[in-house]
């Protein structure tokens, strides 16, 4: 198998499934039913055949048929194609979250990982998957983007939301609300900081980006009255990374940063709390919303929502979200491109910064 190159024309997205009993197979397949798709991509999808046709009657897609194959070396660049990972009957529960699925779940994901991991695609789009029901051996972390850093090795990672220009990082992930204020300190905010500027340099392409940070605590702590974590660490970390020459500002009450429109002067903003974060991104842009790793040495988008368990099968489930999703990751691709043959080629690089 030979691996993919950079110099591709257009990236080879590889796509895992999620959860086979919720709505990952149908925005899937209505994402891919789009054939002006395929002028900017070479999508694959590693997962069944045979639950994949179920969801296509399920939803009534009649004219879509996927090319199956067994191995991403032998992709059709011209359609969505498919690498069946067994001919297994399987037992599709939908709306109902179950240990098969959850195990399907995890074999989509390690696939294409392992692709992902050799160079035989240039991204990863994962498929909504319960989180609970994915547990193994195998897999012991609270979502996708623990994993991913795991595999990968990455250490300094950010779970990133991406909607247009509005990007919001977390300082702190999937843990307790009361082990928050307990987990913050000056050199995490740095690091989250600086990962944000990095990414919002090399895979968003913005020159001298512009950061928000978000204070923990009501009204940025009152002076102290409601909290002293932002003159004890977000602020000093806020100082560090300026003495770096980031430019990073804050801390601002979240309340009031989103509710004064302050946040479409920033490039890039970082919550310090998973909620913090979500709440107003998925408010402001659910239906297209983007979650982008940040940090890792691969590129790994997901759509904003979940399994919807609830709407699956029901033909009503929304595939704008993960169609972003696969956009962006183009997009991330091309920007890395890019920002390499700048770093290889100082010429290149100086009549950029001209230009610019």
């Amino acid at each position: 198998m030979n691996k993919v190159s950079e110099s591709d024309s257009k990236p080879i997205i590889g796509i895992s499934t999620g959860d086979l009993n919720g709505i990952g197979y149908e925005i899937i397949i209505k994402s891919l039913s789009d054939n002006r798709l395929f002028e900017l991509l070479t999508p694959v999808v590693y997962g069944l055949t045979k639950v994949a046709s179920y969801h296509k009657k399920a939803i009534n897609l009649s004219d879509f048929n996927f090319h199956i194959t067994k191995r991403a070396d032998n992709l059709n660049n011209k359609r969505a194609n498919l690498i069946n990972l067994h001919d297994n009957d399987i037992k599709i529960d939908l709306g109902q979250p179950t240990a098969l699925s959850g195990e399907q779940a995890l074999l989509s994901l390690e696939a294409a990982t392992e692709d992902l991991k050799k160079g035989f695609i240039h991204a990863l789009v994962t498929g909504p998957i319960n989180k609970k029901t994915i547990q193994s051996s195998e897999f012991h972390f609270p979502g996708h983007t623990e994993y991913l850093a795991d595999k990968f090795n990455a250490k300094d990672f950010l779970m990133l939301m991406v909607c247009d220009n509005l990007r919001i990082g977390v300082v702190t992930g999937h843990i307790p609300v009361n082990e928050i204020a307990g987990a913050l300190s000056i050199d995490l905010i740095l690091h989250k900081i600086e990962i944000l500027h990095k990414s919002l340099l090399i895979d968003f392409g913005i020159r001298a980006p512009r950061i928000a940070v978000l204070a923990l605590n009501p009204h940025a702590g009152d002076e102290g009255l409601l909290g002293n974590e932002e003159n004890t660490i977000i602020k000093p970390a806020i100082e560090k990374a300026k003495e770096k020459g980031l430019l990073a500002f804050g801390p601002y009450p979240a309340d009031g940063f989103f509710g004064s429109s302050n946040y479409p002067k920033f490039d890039g903003i970082l919550a310090m709390y998973h909620d913090q974060g979500m709440l107003p991104f998925k408010t402001l842009s659910f239906e297209s919303g983007v979650n982008f790793t940040a940090g890792l040495p691969v590129i790994r988008t997901s759509p904003a929502h979940g399994t919807a368990y609830e709407i699956a099968g029901k033909d009503v489930a929304s595939p704008d979200s993960f169609r972003a999703a696969m956009y962006l990751a183009c997009d991330i691709w091309q920007h890395r491109k890019e920002y390499a043959e700048i770093s290889a080629n100082p010429l290149k690089a100086a009549r950029h910064e001209t230009e610019s």
